[in-house]
């Protein structure tokens, strides 16, 4: 009696330290929103002692997850460049196919199937391109705030082009707005990606969740 074969087959798609370096930063970005709302907007009553210092354990909490963002960050671009994997950057050969594009679109669209060269579709790639770059951006604003508080050590060393940067922005009130308001994009992109993360999964059976957990994807077999 012939057995039937399994619809999909198991991929490596994640290293673990992809996974890793992931789940550090989603998880820095989420104490850093909770933390920096509540820097700008104190509403916890402090106790009557002044050896509990809440502001100020808060504050901390929100610099060590701000330099581990900015560890990420730099960590996660190497990675991209020179890791001996390159799914991902295989992944940039459909950002340049308009083919692609329409593919993935008329798969929202509950339209075919979904099909790329990498680990991220074109839209996907995209999208994860510029939540790296609000990154980079949240580091450098972050790293100018904490350079105008702090004037020793780390603070000391990174006046100078803290300076530069408060002069481009033009002033620190415009730095800790730009700061906020891309606090925001972060807020709006977790939804989103949260969500698509579940759908594709329902949708395709694939790349869900469970790959940035395991590290494997489970593709549909293509019959040769």
């Amino acid at each position: 009696m012939a057995t039937a074969t399994p619809a999909y087959e198991r991929v490596k798609v994640f290293s673990a330290a992809i996974r890793i370096f992931h789940w550090l930063r989603a998880l820095s970005i989420v104490i850093l929103t909770a933390t920096g709302f509540y820097i700008s907007w104190p509403y916890l009553v402090g106790a009557d002692s002044t050896d509990v210092l809440v502001q100020g354990w808060i504050r901390y909490a929100h610099l060590i997850c701000g330099f581990i963002l900015c560890a990420v960050t730099l960590i996660r671009a190497y990675l991209y460049f020179f890791s001996k994997s390159d799914i991902e950057r295989r992944s940039f050969q459909d950002v340049k196919n308009y083919r692609s594009w329409i593919i993935q679109l008329k798969s929202y669209f509950w339209i075919g199937g979904l099909e790329h060269k990498g680990v991220y579709g074109p839209l996907q790639y995209v999208t994860y391109l510029a939540v790296t770059l609000m990154a980079l951006f949240m580091c450098i604003t972050g790293l100018t705030l904490y350079a105008n508080v702090y004037h020793q050590g780390m603070g000391g060393a990174l006046w100078a082009p803290a300076a530069w940067v408060t002069e481009a922005f033009g002033g620190l009130a415009w730095i800790r707005i730009l700061h906020h308001y891309v606090t925001w994009a972060f807020i709006i992109f977790l939804v989103i990606h949260i969500y698509m993360a579940v759908w594709m999964g329902i949708r395709f059976k694939h790349n869900a969740v469970d790959a940035i957990v395991s590290g494997y994807d489970y593709h549909p077999k293509h019959s040769d």
